[in-house]
């Protein structure tokens, strides 16, 4: 049979990290996860995530609508300095001028919540990412017989996963959130006679709020549940085919 040789200071270098990560396991759902499900259900509770009325977010949008008498006298001059200046680097230095308002900000209510987000999410990830790592850990040899307790380590790992995967997606959301506004801002300082593009920002800003709150809620939920999962399967999850002897790993 094939064994692989492992020096025994290395090996004791892993049991190390293992037995380090076990403690730190057991300290996060001992204290820090309790404590986290505590905060984030306070954190939704707060006046800030529970506005009455969304129209509250609307923040100011500094472009001004034009003169129509105006914008045609500005037309028409324009068309008379394209056709006295033949000088074509001047012509593309105007096409490159930005919108006659000012600069347009972020929404403030929705970028202080976020500041406040996203800090939970990086946490929240590196957490399950080392809960992940120590469940792995407990798996143990391949074998016929007795794999009740290894059926339930691969049915939490699965939640795992999907927790992940959800949570990560929550970056791209924020992401996207800010290129979508500042495309519906761009085209509200291209087009500012057109009032759906107005709209589209303040709708964009309400879509968000409302995304804020639900990720709050997942990021509580996570906690929760892999709080419940864990503690309820504990045994069968570090020790998957109870006190056997001599196992081989």
């Amino acid at each position: 049979m094939a064994m692989l040789r492992v020096q025994p200071e290395a090996q004791a270098k892993v049991d190390v990290f293992r037995e380090d990560l076990c403690t730190k396991t057991e300290s996060l759902l001992g204290s820090y996860f309790p404590k986290k499900i505590s905060e984030l259900d306070a954190f939704l509770k707060e006046p800030a995530l529970n506005e009455a009325s969304l129209s509250n977010l609307k923040a100011p949008l500094d472009i001004p609508v034009p003169d129509p008498a105006k914008e045609k006298e500005k037309e028409e001059r324009k068309k008379q300095q394209e056709k006295e200046d033949k000088d074509e680097k001047k012509k593309g230095d105007d096409e490159d001028k930005g919108p006659p308002c000012g600069p347009v900000n972020c929404n403030e209510k929705i970028v202080i919540l976020l500041q406040r987000l996203k800090p939970e999410i990086k946490d929240v990830i590196e957490q399950l990412n080392l809960v992940t790592t120590w469940l792995q850990l407990q798996i143990p040899r391949i074998e016929d017989g007795n794999n009740f307790g290894v059926a339930v380590q691969e049915k939490v790992f699965e939640l795992m996963t999907a927790l992940h995967t959800k949570l990560e997606g929550f970056h791209t959301q924020i992401s996207k959130y800010f290129s979508e506004r500042g495309d519906a801002v761009a085209k509200a300082a291209k087009q500012p006679h057109v009032g759906d593009y107005r709209q589209l920002v303040h709708e964009l800003d309400e879509a968000e709020y409302r995304d804020i709150r639900l990720m709050v809620m997942e990021i509580r939920n996570a906690y929760a549940v892999l709080y419940d999962i864990i503690l309820k399967n504990f045994e069968k999850l570090k020790k998957p085919r109870g006190e056997t002897k001599g196992m081989i790993y």
